[in-house]
């Protein structure tokens, strides 16, 4: 009996060289937890005959019944190369776009990413999705080609055929790598057959190809013709085992935590690269201070929460003390569990550049830093699109709302992409989420697995407010004793300005300190340098700045002024719905000189009417979400689908006909969009798909404006505060 895969796993997590942190990800349907599961296979966790049709990734019920997969479960194995051994962390995440949320999170725990790419229907719009996600972190990507055996099976292609497909699919990532990534990685990071940073293979008949492995091995394409001629595919398996030809290639094209982490931090955390902590970060060091960041929360019934993440520099031990810097609260760490499998395993210490999981973590939620002491948490994990649609969710028995509120906070933790609030006012929940399969797969989930039965209303679609004009002249803010008198202006942000914070390249929060990069990303996109170091807080897009001089106690009220700015841009002056590239200005200011006199409950009401009076005078309109989609069917189905995206008063972008197949590219109102995709598929006699590409707000027209407002308004029982405003 050889060594145990534990013992293997616990000792070699200790030289960070040998280690791999990576993910897989890709489109819908393209193959991402069959391979993973070849690769357990390969490590000996799982028989070969199961791989491909247990999908031991997929452990939540949901997951197997429905084929898709939904929550990243991390997977460790142990990989050999001639003598040497290799840990290989592995995250397995979802491609479905209502889930990216989990994969943007993976993203920050791994240094390289395995994209999975379909041979028969080449690059979709996920697939740059999770793309994007991964060159937004700086994780180094590497291709797999999947499902050739279709290429030979269904499509019959000859080999040139082949060839001229795979090539079109390396140049369109490679084009994809270099329009996304920094400049400097752009082209580093493009992969080519040469090197063998591009593989193909079958995950469904566990079999690979890389080129440097045929020329090692002698195989040739050939061989691979011949195995599908003769239906011989199981030899082939046994010749090329896809687990060896994809690890390997992994362990040669993916750095590990230690060259990884040099260019990841400084990237990926804002504090000061000269401290004790920042230094210990950038080598990766055991012998440092702890910073491990959370990237997903399971609740496992017997063991509680296990916060599961990265551990970038420092060694975890069993019964440490430690602070968690987001819920800022000091605790001592309980079990420590690597992964094994998907299996967990407790162990006693853990050094830096490992993916493990912490159990005892009370309200840890992803993006959560935890350190010994103290510092500046790694950047809040932002997602590509906000959640666009909500309902109200309410328990069929009262006895049961006390329970409902405690799955609901459990439930928003598994998912932070899930967004639930609670109308104090009519006590009802609201959970908003990406799509309508988002919210009906955490429906599902509440009533089977929380057992708890519950009724949701029609969804709602989530708008945002805005401003159309500047203000002529500042808007006064009373306090209720009259002592304390604030004047504010507010302004519509320029559209470079919205592109650049889009694009992530401007932070959101609070501004403490001298921050020079924010205010040369401020710059770069326009913004003149005397409002750029006056900036003192982003929060969703819209910007507050200090335009006052010479005022004395300043420093004690500016926290109340950005903690009424944030409530404020939240629910907006039309119809309590968030808002959405507004800069507000604070002009000047008239404070009382005794502190006791503009305490708390005199300046909230101040500011709020302040800045929703100047929001008033300000032209304010509402937007609403659009979705781009990708369409695609059949040919013939051509006239039915511009007929769909018209009736839904959508716009059509873009139009293509590839082969038998017509792509159309489409922007619908997200309000339009409930039931699309039975609506598609009765349009298309079922052979019809649809995925999302990109999501924004837009102008709602000037006829829906009032009728709308005042439907949201009676919604949330407001009485109409704009005739009063204009009176």
């Amino acid at each position: 009996m050889g060594e145990k895969m534990v013992d293997k796993v616990t000792r070699i997590m200790k030289t960070p060289e040998q280690i791999r942190n990576i993910a897989i990800c890709a489109h819908i349907d393209h193959g991402k937890t069959t391979l993973s599961d070849n690769l357990l296979a390969g490590a000996g966790m799982m028989s070969e005959d199961l791989a491909g049709k247990v999908c031991a990734l997929d452990f939540h019920g949901d997951e197997q019944a429905r084929g898709i997969t939904i929550d990243s479960a991390a997977v460790s194995m142990v990989h050999t190369i001639g003598e040497r051994e290799f840990l290989i962390n592995l995250i397995d995440t979802p491609g479905h776009v209502d889930f990216g949320g989990d994969v943007t999170r993976a993203m920050r725990a791994v240094d390289g990413a395995v994209v999975l790419c379909c041979a028969v229907e080449g690059i979709m719009p996920q697939t740059e999705t999770v793309l994007r996600q991964a060159l937004k972190e700086r994780v180094k990507p590497i291709l797999f080609i999947n499902k050739v055996d279709r290429l030979m099976k269904e499509l019959q292609l000859t080999p040139e055929v082949m060839q001229e497909r795979f090539m079109k699919i390396i140049a369109s990532v490679n084009k994809l790598i270099k329009s996304i990534a920094e400049e400097e990685f752009g082209s580093k990071w493009q992969v080519n057959v040469q090197d063998g940073s591009v593989c193909f293979g079958s995950a469904f008949h566990n079999w690979a190809m890389s080129l440097d492995y045929m020329q090692k091995k002698g195989i040739s394409f050939k061989d691979v013709i011949d195995a599908y001629e003769t239906e011989n595919w199981k030899e082939l398996g046994k010749k090329a085992p896809l687990h060896e030809v994809l690890l390997n290639a992994v362990v040669k094209h993916h750095p590990n935590p230690v060259t990884a982490q040099a260019y990841r931090i400084p990237k990926i955390w804002h504090g000061d690269k000269e401290s004790e902590l920042g230094k210990s970060l950038l080598s990766c060091d055991p012998k440092g201070q702890v910073a491990f960041v959370v990237t997903k929360v399971v609740v496992d019934p017997q063991a509680g929460e296990i916060a599961a993440g990265r551990l970038f520099s420092g060694t975890m031990t069993k019964g440490k003390p430690i602070h968690m810097n987001l819920k800022k609260i000091d605790l001592r760490t309980q079990q420590i569990y690597v992964y094994n499998g998907a299996k967990r395993e407790i162990v006693d210490n853990v050094p830096a550049g490992n993916i493990i999981g912490l159990g005892g973590l009370k309200d840890a939620y992803p993006g959560e830093t935890i350190t010994e002491r103290i510092e500046e948490p790694f950047e809040k994990i932002s997602h590509i699109f906000e959640p666009v649609i909500t309902k109200s969710i309410e328990a069929k028995s009262p006895s049961d709302l006390p329970e409902l509120a405690k799955i609901l906070i459990q439930v928003s933790k598994e998912d932070p992409s899930l967004q639930i609030t609670l109308n104090q006012e009519t006590g009802e929940h609201l959970m908003s989420g990406m799509g309508e399969l988002h919210l009906e797969i955490i429906e599902n989930r509440i009533k089977e697995e929380k057992g708890l039965q519950i009724q949701t209303s029609a969804p709602i679609v989530v708008y945002r407010e805005t401003i159309t004009k500047p203000t002529t002249e500042p808007y006064e803010g009373k306090s209720p004793n009259k002592h304390n008198k604030l004047y504010f202006i507010v302004e519509p942000v320029s559209a470079e300005l919205k592109a650049a914070m889009k694009e992530g390249k401007i932070q959101e929060g609070r501004i403490k300190k001298k921050d020079m990069d924010l205010w040369a990303a401020l710059e770069a996109a326009g913004m003149n340098s005397k409002d750029s170091r006056n900036v003192k807080e982003i929060f969703n897009g819209n910007i507050l700045i200090d335009d006052t001089r010479g005022i004395v106690h300043i420093g004690e009220v500016i926290e109340m002024v950005m903690d009424t700015f944030e409530d404020v841009m939240n629910k907006g002056s039309i119809a309590n719905e968030p808002c959405t590239g507004v800069v507000v200005k604070i002009k000047d200011m008239k404070l009382h000189e005794d502190a006791i006199h503009r305490g708390p409950a005199q300046f909230y009401p101040a500011v709020r009417m302040g800045v929703r009076g100047a929001m008033s005078q300000a032209k304010p309109l509402l937007f609403e979400p659009f979705q781009t989609l990708r369409f695609e069917a059949p040919v013939q189905y051509m006239g039915e689908i511009s007929k769909l995206i018209a009736n839904k008063r959508g716009q059509l972008m873009d139009m293509q006909q590839e082969g038998e197949t017509v792509i159309v590219v489409g922007k619908l109102p997200v309000a339009e969009m409930f039931g699309l995709s039975s609506d598609l598929r009765s349009a298309t006699g079922g052979r019809g798909i649809s995925s999302l590409i990109d999501q924004n707000f837009e102008r709602l027209p000037d006829e829906l404006q009032q009728k709308i407002g005042q439907q949201i308004r009676d919604r949330k029982g407001i009485k109409n505060t704009l005739e009063e405003n204009e009176e």
